[in-house]
């Protein structure tokens, strides 16, 4: 598992960025001083990171207070502003909606770092979770090797060297050698099984789940609350352009729920940084306060450190667990050809052989369990794991802290000048000119054109055709003379009043159409009572042909 580790890798250093923070005062609610040290299970301390976490707080408390002073101010204001102050001011939201889009696309970054640290970190501690666990297995190994396979055939051995030899003096020499066997083979046994014992409370299994497990809920809860923020400045930038009341007045009230969000996860983001710094300036003293009671501390300050000065806490029980084996091996072996002269039908070679082969099987776990229980390969990962959480992680940590400060500080200004903005933008009306037309009804050049005939008809037996028309019939006419190169269209009025082939109900219908406009049929001014003027139908609405009805003013009213 991993070769010797460079020098640089042999020794950790503090991050600068871990002493800054650690560095911050660590106060009570006394305001006295108390102890840095990561401890989260003592309540001073943890009172310490609150009061940190508080400052964010209070500062949102002010800008919500200031900002509730200034909308009071503005919401009666109605003076009228220029344009230019409008132009002003959607060019302001505009910019820093862009900023605020940069600070919070530096909380996502800073998020993705954190969760890199975090994922490394934990990818690390599985694996020095991985070698605590061969160690563990390669001890359980060697006893299931000594006490369970090989005792079988020391079992036999036994029921065999239980009856009497044929020569004593041998028959006791295989019996001496047969209990230094056992005993040296219940020896290595115990040195693997005190190995064990001090690892078996090193279990990182339940840490490394709860870190994944909140792992993986705080970095999409995360990205979805700082994606929220974004969508939120994406909105304002469209009111902006699209000059949408709707949209600036949506972020006016949603802005507000943001700075408050923004404040409190930089409150909550400084009590974490500093806590993450406090871990990151003494790391292996958390991991000693968080070991079990059975392992010591010399065994945690070996892997921790791994000094080359500093012994291998392992070392004696592996050395003495080998020599047994070898004693093992050198006992069985001048045991065993008296045992095959004294008991040659027994099947005596067979079962020695068959316990040599766990002797060697358990001599071949012992050198795996030494290589296991070297500090080197455990202090790499400890390292990389350590690194990753206090460099990178605590990084990502800090950009997000950051991030949310400024969030918080550049959203207070958008919602500041978007309530400033939204109350003078109205809504624009667009009114356009338009000309109404009825079917039964002439366009005006018609309508100019028929009354000036009419007009000229009813006075025909006073007038001759060269005679020009009257002065005010002049006026009449040159008011709005039709043009030269456009013939009006015959339209159904002039059919109403110039053709003869009405249908039935076209009198009550040209009647009505008279009644709407009677000035364009060319009637008399009533204040005009001259007879030399009155026409031939003594001041009644003319037509233009002898053979029509001539209209009565009863017929209109």
């Amino acid at each position: 598992m991993g070769g010797p580790s460079s020098p640089a890798d042999d020794a950790y250093s503090h991050p600068l960025l871990a002493r800054l923070l650690h560095s911050l005062p660590h106060v009570n609610v006394t305001f006295y001083r108390v102890g840095s040290d990561f401890e989260p299970d003592d309540p001073v301390y943890l009172e310490s990171l609150g009061i940190l976490g508080s400052i964010p707080a209070a500062w949102l408390i002010l800008t919500l207070l200031v900002l509730l002073i200034y909308l009071l101010t503005r919401c009666c204001d109605r003076k009228p502003r220029k344009s230019r102050s409008i132009a002003a001011m959607k060019v302001t939201l505009a910019v820093v909606a862009v900023l605020c889009c940069a600070a919070v696309g530096v909380g996502l970054y800073g998020n993705d770092d954190l969760h890199h640290g975090v994922g490394r970190t934990i990818d690390e501690g599985k694996q020095v979770d991985v070698l605590i666990s061969k160690i563990r297995n390669q001890t359980e190994d060697i006893e299931r090797q000594l006490r369970i396979q090989a005792d079988r055939q020391i079992r036999d051995l036994y029921n065999i060297f239980q009856e009497p030899g044929k020569n004593q003096t041998l028959f006791r020499q295989v019996n001496a050698y047969f209990k230094k066997v056992v005993d040296n083979r219940n020896l290595t046994a115990n040195y693997a099984k005190d190995i064990r014992h001090p690892l078996v409370g090193l279990n990182l299994t339940s840490a490394i789940v709860l870190g994944e497990r909140l792992e993986s809920y705080r970095w999409p809860a995360t990205m979805a609350a700082l994606s929220c923020l974004l969508l939120l400045c994406v909105v304002l930038l469209v009111g902006v352009v699209r000059h949408h009341r709707c949209a600036l007045i949506l972020f006016s009230v949603c802005g507000l729920l943001a700075v408050i969000a923004s404040y409190l996860m930089a409150g909550l983001y400084v009590s974490s940084a500093v806590a993450l710094a406090d871990l990151c300036m003494a790391p292996d003293k958390f991991v000693e306060s968080r070991a079990s009671s059975n392992l010591s501390k010399e065994i945690l300050k070996y892997y921790t450190s791994c000094e080359r000065a500093r012994a291998n806490p392992f070392t004696q029980r592996l050395r003495e667990a080998k020599q047994a084996v070898d004693n093992m091996r050198v006992n069985l072996n001048s045991m065993s050809e008296p045992a095959k002269y004294l008991f040659p039908r027994q099947g005596v070679e067979t079962k020695i052989s068959s316990l040599k082969n766990d002797i060697n099987a358990a001599e071949k776990f012992i050198d795996s369990l030494t290589t296991f229980v070297d500090c080197r390969s455990l202090h790499l990962h400890y390292l990389r794991g350590a690194r990753a959480l206090c460099n990178t992680g605590l990084l990502g940590l800090t950009l997000m802290l950051g991030s949310a400060v400024m969030a918080g500080f550049l959203l207070t200004i958008l919602v500041w000048v978007d309530s400033h903005t939204w109350i003078y933008i109205r809504k624009k009306k667009d009114y356009q000119q338009v000309t109404e037309t009825d079917p039964y009804l002439p366009p005006p050049q018609a309508s100019q054109a028929i009354a000036a005939r009419t007009l000229q008809r009813s006075q025909g037996s006073s007038h001759p055709p060269d005679t020009p028309p009257p002065s005010y019939t002049a006026a009449l006419l040159h008011r709005r003379p039709p043009p030269l190169h456009a013939t009006a269209p015959p339209h159904e009025a002039d059919l109403l009043l110039d053709g003869c082939d009405m249908r039935p109900g076209d009198h009550q219908r040209a009647s009505h159409m008279a009644h709407l406009r009677g000035h364009t049929l060319g009637r008399l001014p009533s204040h005009h009572h001259d007879p030399s003027l009155a026409g031939p139908n003594n001041g009644k609405y003319a037509t233009l042909s002898k053979q029509c009805k001539t209209l009565e003013s009863s017929d209109f009213y």
